[in-house]
């Protein structure tokens, strides 16, 4: 037998053995919603081949249930719309924050990056300067003088920096 929820109008097909005579209740499994349901004698009558079955009835019921959908529908994408143009709204204002925060950060670290550079490679040339300093005098006379002074500057500088820690 087929049994209809008087809820949701969810429709079921129960065997007719679990349901006793004097009746019982029963719970929909799509709405949960508990109703008392008895056998009536309009239901027991078999019909038969050549009876035409009444679908005004099924038409009216269909349509109750459309109805009822579209009610339900429209305040929930009501809702839905308005949860996603506030959750896009939020992105979007992340998504700046964001940008903002990124091009000042970038600016910084770009200098400090630069400035890091620069010392490497400073650092880099005394180096080389100092490990090929007597095959460059020997090659350029002039240049004894030049590194001379150089690596005394350097030396002032270290100083200099030592006293101010």
């Amino acid at each position: 037998m087929i049994i209809t929820c008087p809820n949701c109008n969810k429709q079921f097909k129960i065997d007719n053995s679990l349901i006793p005579d004097e009746g019982r209740d029963l719970q929909c499994g799509s709405c949960n919603h508990i109703w008392f349901y008895n056998i009536q004698e309009e239901n027991n009558e078999v019909l038969e081949l050549k009876q035409e079955i009444i679908s005004e009835d099924i038409e009216s019921k269909a349509e109750n249930k459309e109805d009822k959908i579209e009610e339900k529908k429209q305040p929930e994408e009501i809702i839905k719309t308005e949860i996603n143009n506030k959750k896009k709204e939020k992105n979007s204002e992340k998504q700046k924050n964001i940008t903002t925060l990124k091009k000042t950060e970038n600016k910084g670290s770009k200098f400090f990056s630069y400035l890091i550079v620069f010392i490497i490679s400073f650092v880099a040339l005394i180096i080389l300067l100092d490990t090929l300093k007597t095959p460059l005098i020997n090659v350029f006379p002039g240049l004894e003088i030049i590194l001379f002074n150089l690596f005394e500057t350097l030396q002032d500088i270290k100083l200099f920096i030592i006293d101010l820690i």
